[in-house]
């Protein structure tokens, strides 16, 4: 039978829930066990798809083409179960699933309330997302709820997991509160206030806490986590310090270190081995002896925001650790270099231009795929990234001066970029979609399986066939193909139905590839991702050989 551990949050979000439920995960699973993990949000927005990224942050796409929150991409990082759809939900999907239920007449004409009817569809939610991985033989289904304890939006899902520990008896359930220990400057200490407040909360809701996980920025001392326990009403090896760390790859031993994993596998009678972490150790010894050092500068228009890019970053940073590379990342403006130049990319090694949506910052990212293209710069394009560097193709060597994407000009004379009306999804359905269509229901998404054109670059790198994450609406456009690749544009790989373009570089270029996937989602840090091993190795070549 599956156990549980339910992570819930307090006094303010962002204190990192996500990074402390993987890291847990990583250490159970470390220890023998199959674990999964599920993320409910509360908003009520059916998924994070079209929010802004300045609202929610990076979206996280998982093989089946959900579009989910970014801790999945933290989850995936961290263990080895991959996320599907029913390992994410919201309060929109609850809603929606009951009032369909409702309008079927499954309810058998009852009043429709929150208790029973809502908190049973959360626990129906969580128990299928627990019961998809692992063939159904997941041993522990962490489940993160998003939010702070105290807000109305998360009030159900406290009360649908309060009843299921109920249900499943005291040892079927583990709960984790994370919770905020600030430090006062002006009086020189901790305050322990706020995490007694937070944990008074989520008792008065109906859940005591089998441990705290205290975030600081510092490890708290013996006499505040005596004070926290007295007042939590929880034994003081339960309370738990979890500092400001340099890298999250550390939190697993810091986690380990003071018996977590001990307390969750104690509690629920979990028979495992011995936890081996030697592989978190290995990756922080990489990180934080590095041999060499890469500039790369990624152009994009939410760079004031890193949550934006937050599986591309780390992605370049696990290509930097199997390559003992410090990757020093310059994050710049789109709309800068329209206004100032490409002066600033000068002393950069490389240069990526990451996925997006909209016109905006377009202009500035075709001139920084034009400087890496004539100055032989190593260049990254993905999704949007791959589509700008072919219109700067078509634009400066295809004779296509006018050339553009019909999502930025719908009437430019060459859309070398276009929205195509059909396509096969990734079981082989043939989906339509037209301008007017549903932002959120007009995107290829999920997994896709691909064949790579032989004694190519990306041959090298993928080998015969490429099967990556695919999140956009927009596709180059097939009639232009031709005129592009006389002109020297290689097409590496095609989408088997359809005969679209999934990869592109230059063949009189050091290292030049776009890329319409996002390679970015199934990047770990243990194994790392070929492409961008690839472009990190390109970085090096090309500050070595500048150096000489």
């Amino acid at each position: 039978m599956t156990k549980y551990v339910f992570v819930t949050g307090g006094v303010v979000s962002s204190l990192g829930k996500g990074i402390a439920a993987a890291s847990l995960a990583a250490i159970l699973e470390s220890r023998g066990l199959k674990v999964t993990m599920l993320k409910l949000d509360p908003y009520i927005n059916v998924d994070p798809g079209t929010m802004s990224p300045y609202q929610h942050g990076e979206v996280f796409v998982t093989e089946d083409g959900a579009e989910t929150d970014l801790d999945l991409g933290h989850y995936e990082r961290f263990i080895s179960a991959r996320m599907r759809k029913s390992n994410n939900f919201t309060t929109g999907q609850i809603y929606e699933s009951v009032i369909r239920k409702e309008r079927r007449g499954e309810y058998l004409g009852k009043t429709v309330q929150v208790i029973p009817h809502i908190t049973n569809e959360i626990q129906a939610f969580i128990e299928r997302g627990a019961k998809a991985a692992w063939d159904g033989q997941t041993d522990v289904a962490i489940v993160e709820i998003g939010g702070t304890v105290g807000d109305i939006e998360s009030l159900p899902f406290l009360e649908a997991v309060r009843q299921m520990s109920l249900r499943m008896g005291r040892h079927g359930a583990f709960f984790i509160h994370l919770t905020l220990v600030p430090f006062i400057a002006s009086a020189g200490e901790l305050k322990t206030k706020p995490t007694q407040h937070s944990v008074q909360k989520l008792r008065e809701i109906g859940i005591i806490p089998d441990a705290l996980l205290c975030r600081a920025d510092r490890p708290i001392p013996h006499d505040e986590k005596f004070k926290i326990s007295l007042f939590s009403n929880l034994p003081e090896d339960a309370v738990i310090s979890v500092w400001d760390a340099d890298t999250i790859y550390k939190i697993p031993a810091m986690l380990h270190e003071q018996g977590l994993d001990a307390a969750v596998v104690e509690k629920l009678q979990l028979k495992t081995t011995a936890a081996d972490l030697s592989v978190w150790k290995n990756l922080v010894e990489a990180l934080e002896n590095p041999q060499h050092e890469v500039r790369i500068g990624m152009v994009g228009k939410y760079v004031e925001l890193t949550e934006s890019y937050k599986s591309l970053i780390e992605a370049l940073n696990h290509a930097g650790m199997k390559a003992r590379s410090r990757v020093k990342l310059t994050y710049i403006d789109a709309e800068q270099l329209e206004t100032d130049g490409c002066d600033v990319l000068k002393s950069l090694d490389a240069v990526l231009v990451p996925g997006g949506f909209g016109k905006r910052g377009t202009e500035g990212k075709i001139k920084a795929i034009r400087f890496a293209r004539e100055n032989k710069v190593p260049y990254l394009g993905i999704c949007l990234g791959m589509q700008l560097a072919v219109i700067e193709f078509a634009r400066h060597c295809a004779d296509l001066a006018h050339a553009s994407s019909t999502e930025f000009d719908i009437d430019t004379p060459h859309p070398v970029v276009a929205l195509i009306t059909e396509w096969a999804d990734r079981t082989g359905k043939i989906e339509k979609r037209t301008e007017e269509s549903d932002v959120g229901g007009t995107m290829r998404l999920g997994s896709q399986r691909c064949p790579v054109l032989p004694d190519t670059l990306a041959a090298k790198i993928y080998g015969s066939a490429v099967n990556e994450r695919h999140r956009h609406r927009y596709e180059v456009n097939n009639t232009y193909v031709p005129q592009l690749e006389a002109a020297g544009m290689v097409i590496s790989a095609r989408t088997p139905t359809e005969n679209l373009p999934e990869m592109m570089e230059l063949t009189d270029h050091p290292w030049f590839v776009g890329v319409q996937f996002h390679p970015e989602f199934t990047s770990t840090p243990r194994y790392g991702h070929p492409l961008f091993s690839s472009f990190i190795e390109a970085a090096l070549a090309q500050r070595q050989a500048r150096n000489k």
